[in-house]
């Protein structure tokens, strides 16, 4: 009692001295480095007890020895002696077997550095200074790969029955298939519940599109429980607008102003871009959809002939590009541009930014499916105004929208 006493007494001094000096409590030398020597190998030697019940012990399993490795923590490294069974089904659980890295939630940790955009060899160089061990790029991909049932998991959750707004964009990548680098299209779903809150839908990997590739991709949603999208935001993305209304015939779609202006510009001559704007300002940013229709065939007298191709294209797809005037204009600055999935892309690529080709289609879903998790964990708020934007809604399209008060 007494020689336990005197131990107790050594050790509080010594910890003491340590914490004084600043020093690591638990690393080489450390005051509690022998306690935590002590309290894992008790641990360990309790779950090895365990596994060597009557079942084992029948079958002829035994203790055989002790097998040594050293441990490494953030604090210093130590000598762990660990349990052994004749025949080798005994699986440790508090220190794995090949476990020589003693740190909370190491593999959460890699997976997160993983989902903020940081390279496996930058993963590996910051393991080795913080614990002075490396970790190969092989090991790291694996532990990345736990991911993969819940990002199986994520893609096949069941979905609202309804969805005020939905923007459906696309993000390009550089993918490596049998051999060769290709691009590819990363098609991401955006919808607004009608809580006003912000949801990824899905994450659908293309090399091309079309209306089979499209209606698939709704299909899905359909089949994961969305009955209706009240409005969906497209891009001019050939077969788009055909296999939206096939599978959900209600919704009222609006193609993006933005992108409009975009591929317009592409004719215009550049000594006529700014003058050219200002006539085609007063279509769009008109305040009833009479007036810029006015406005339009303005524009088609003063630019037609110059720039028929132009406004043919503004033409043709009016009843898209015009769907927005129908709204007030809280409702009007969501829907009639794709900024609010362009905003999420951006978030994505500050995450994707340093990657040149993806090893495979797994590999690209991996990181952008990390990058969402991470962002859409923002998304805890209503979009801006939105109980009066829903409160029209509700009146507009009536009892496709039923309110929960």
């Amino acid at each position: 009692m007494k020689d336990k006493l005197n131990e107790y007494e050594a050790l509080k001094k010594k910890a003491l001295e340590q914490f004084r000096q600043g020093k690591h409590l638990l690393g080489k030398d450390g005051a509690f480095q022998p306690l935590l020597k002590e309290f894992l190998e008790s641990a360990l030697e309790a779950e090895a007890t365990e596994h060597l019940d009557l079942d084992e012990r029948s079958n002829g399993n035994r203790r055989n020895g002790t097998s040594k490795k050293l441990l490494k923590t953030s604090d210093g490294s130590f000598e762990l002696e660990t349990p052994r069974d004749r025949n080798g089904t005994f699986e440790p659980e508090i220190v794995k077997k090949r476990e020589t890295i003693l740190a909370d939630n190491l593999e959460d940790k890699i997976i997160g550095l993983y989902g903020l955009g940081m390279s496996l060899r930058d993963i590996s160089n910051h393991i080795e200074e913080m614990y002075g061990s490396s970790i190969s790029a092989t090991t790291l991909s694996e532990i990345t790969d736990r991911v993969i049932p819940k990002i199986k998991e994520w893609q096949g959750r069941p979905l609202d029955e309804v969805y005020c707004i939905v923007w459906m964009d696309a993000m390009f990548y550089k993918v490596k298939t049998e051999g060769k680098v290709v691009s590819k299209a990363v098609y991401n779903i955006l919808g607004i519940t009608t809580e006003g809150k912000k949801e990824l839908l899905g994450m659908y990997v293309s090399e091309s599109e079309g209306a089979n590739f499209w209606l698939s991709v709704l299909t899905d949603l359909h089949n994961r429980g969305v009955k209706d999208m009240l409005i969906v935001c497209i891009d001019n993305l050939k077969g788009f607008e055909e296999a939206i209304i096939s599978i959900y015939p209600g919704a009222e779609v609006q193609s993006c102003i933005v992108h409009q202006i975009r591929n317009s510009l592409k004719y215009v001559a550049s000594k006529n871009q700014k003058e050219f704007m200002v006539d085609l300002k007063l279509v769009y940013k008109a305040d009833t959809k009479e007036l810029a229709e006015t406005n339009l065939d303005a524009l088609d007298v003063k630019w037609g002939n110059k720039y028929p191709i132009v406004i043919n294209s503004w033409r043709n797809n009016w009843h898209k590009l015009s769907t927005f005037f129908k709204y007030t204009s809280d409702i009007r600055k969501v829907i009639y541009t794709t900024n609010t999935i362009e905003g999420f892309h951006r978030q994505v690529r500050k995450v994707t930014k340093n990657k040149t080709a993806f090893t495979s289609d797994m590999a690209l879903l991996k990181l952008i499916y990390l990058a969402q998790r991470n962002i859409s964990k923002k998304w805890t708020s209503p979009l801006q105004n939105w109980s009066l934007a829903v409160s029209q809604l509700s009146i507009i399209f009536g009892d496709r929208l039923k309110l929960k008060i």
